[in-house]
């Protein structure tokens, strides 16, 4: 009996364990940026917020997404994951894992001018390919004055 007990209670505990959230697949017709309001045409700029309750929002750009954490920063604690498109592999990432790539001459969908790179080096490659842009990390785009929305 014991042993059913604390086989319970151990499936339990594993249930109670941190979540997983995974990003929506996104609908350029239908899908609109939550700053902007701008359709997500171009899902390979494309970012998203899950949050805890399983609601999520889309971004068009990865400035939109800065924009919106920067606003609801009161309600960071509902913020379950934010991903991102990587330039390199058009895959979703974590958003605070990230190497940016900023330069105002990087064409983005809303003129933020910064690149996303899941792997520091495909952004140092990528920058020596350009032969300019500046690296950052997610804590330096916080009060960065980016692009055209300086």
């Amino acid at each position: 009996m014991k042993k059913i007990l604390l086989a319970t209670a151990m499936l339990a505990l594993v249930g109670c364990g941190e979540k997983n959230y995974e990003p929506h697949a996104l609908n350029e017709e239908t899908d609109i940026c939550q700053i902007c309001q701008m359709t997500v045409a171009h899902q390979e700029f494309a970012g998203q917020i899950i949050e805890k309750n399983g609601d999520y929002e889309v971004f068009d750009d990865i400035g939109c997404l800065v924009e919106k954490l920067a606003r609801d920063e009161q309600d960071e604690a509902d913020v379950g994951a934010a991903f991102i498109k990587d330039a390199k592999t058009d895959e979703w990432i974590n958003v605070f894992d990230a190497t940016y790539l900023y330069d105002k001459e990087f064409w983005t969908p809303m003129n933020y001018g910064v690149l996303v790179f899941k792997d520091a080096a495909d952004a140092e490659a990528y920058q020596a390919d350009a032969g300019y842009g500046k690296l950052m990390k997610f804590d330096d785009l916080q009060d960065f004055k980016w692009g055209i929305h300086q």
